[in-house]
């Protein structure tokens, strides 16, 4: 019997869709459910009906449905905390993938003999020799597996499980099929077998950064090649409320207001890909959301992203975890604003289902996801240092002008 609220209404069934993003991604996504958690009074990120995860949205969702609250991937991911049982190890995301290097230098000797061959013999291109050769180039640079032994380590503890026929809730993990170019809903009936750390490292694998994760015998690269978040995968299994987080979003460049960047050209092609990736990505998001609201009228969908004039999303790199204090604070920040400027038409769609916005925790300025970081003796010493050189030389600037 499902659980009743006040006056005699059952309990709501909420899903929550997190798209990819890489490392930024999962640091932007973090902070923003720890906003949204906070400052949504009846909202918990870890009690809802279903989830669905993509690329990097895969391992929040996966932690999620193990039972790990936004403020625990903040201590394991984002603060890498030694005292969390839970704590995230950097340097997995950057193994390079010498199994995969090793693999393909062992076929180079057979590839370059049967180019030459072609090119001296049979008469064909150097093309065709290059596209040869070619099939010795990994097909990613980094190594995953480290990444996912960790992942089996964490949902093997007491408590969790690595099975999804186990949780108490709904999660599906999307990957591609490699060679069907079709999307697998790992989680879903049919696809249930397959080990939520395996179901996760596969719908993260980018092409050419992670090589295809092998399950089952075929090879699996990220979700995200079809759709951007694959919401209905929770829609058709009857929720009334369904959050999703985008962390990419294209940059709205303009010389108005004082913009950081007014021109992305000028930022030449790096930030050329970038606006070009993310703007595949949310008109993708655009036209999914078009057909959910037709082919689900009474569902309510709450998009949360960054702002598109948010220069310092942007330019961080997609790739980089350096910065992750900063961006997920940034993100924690960014979004109880955008819970602000939205309270009066959101407040109406989540009292449909039972939930309302904490406006005293909305309004209280001093709130913080993360503690200000400590100064070192050092960095003390050097700000002392810069304070009595200022002091210095206003004073010598007096002396100047009385003489």
């Amino acid at each position: 019997m499902p659980k009743l609220l006040k006056r005699g209404k059952r309990r709501p069934k909420i899903g929550l869709a997190l798209a990819g993003g890489g490392p930024l991604g999962a640091i932007y996504e973090i902070g923003a459910l720890c906003a949204l958690e906070e400052a949504i009074a009846g909202l918990d990120c870890t009690d809802c009906e279903g989830y669905v995860g993509i690329s990097a949205g895969a391992f929040i969702a996966a932690g999620l449905a193990n039972g790990l609250g936004p403020r625990q991937l903040c201590a394991a991911f984002i603060e890498n905390s030694a005292a969390a049982p839970d704590r995230f190890d950097p340097a997995e995301l950057l193994a390079p993938a010498w199994g995969e290097y090793a693999a393909r230098l062992r076929r180079l000797p057979g590839l370059l003999g049967r180019a030459c061959w072609e090119t001296v013999v049979e008469g064909r291109s150097l093309l065709g020799a290059f596209e040869q050769l070619g099939r010795a180039l990994p097909t990613g640079l980094l190594s995953s597996e480290a990444l996912g032994a960790q992942l089996r380590r964490q949902f093997t503890l007491p408590g969790r499980s690595d099975d999804f026929r186990d949780l108490r809730r709904r999660l599906v993990l999307v990957a591609t099929d490699l060679d069907s170019g079709e999307a697998v809903p790992f989680g879903a009936p049919g696809w249930d077998h397959v080990p939520i750390s395996g179901a996760a490292q596969a719908s993260a694998a980018l092409p050419g950064l992670f090589p295809p994760v092998e399950i089952g015998g075929r090879h699996y690269v990220d979700g995200a090649l079809k759709k951007t978040i694959h919401a209905s995968l929770l829609l058709d299994e009857g929720v009334d409320l369904l959050i999703c987080l985008n962390p990419l979003v294209p940059y709205q460049a303009s010389s108005e207001h004082g913009a950081d960047i007014p021109r992305l050209v000028d930022g030449g092609l790096p930030l050329v890909l970038s606006q070009t990736l993310r703007s595949l990505i949310r008109s993708r998001l655009e036209l999914g959301l078009r057909g959910y609201a037709r082919s689900h009228p009474g569902v309510d969908i709450l998009l949360f992203e960054p702002d598109p004039r948010d220069a310092e999303i942007f330019m961080a790199n997609t790739f980089s975890y350096a910065k992750r204090h900063h961006l997920a604070e940034h993100a924690y920040q960014a979004t109880r604003a955008a819970l602000r400027q939205r309270a009066p038409r959101l407040g109406q769609q989540l009292a449909r289902h039972g939930l309302s916005l904490r406006h005293d925790i909305l309004h209280k300025s001093e709130l913080r996801l993360l503690a200000p970081p400590q100064e070192s003796p050092c960095e003390a010493a050097l700000r002392s240092l810069r304070t009595s050189l200022a002091t210095l030389e206003q004073r010598r600037a007096r002396d100047l002008l009385h003489t």
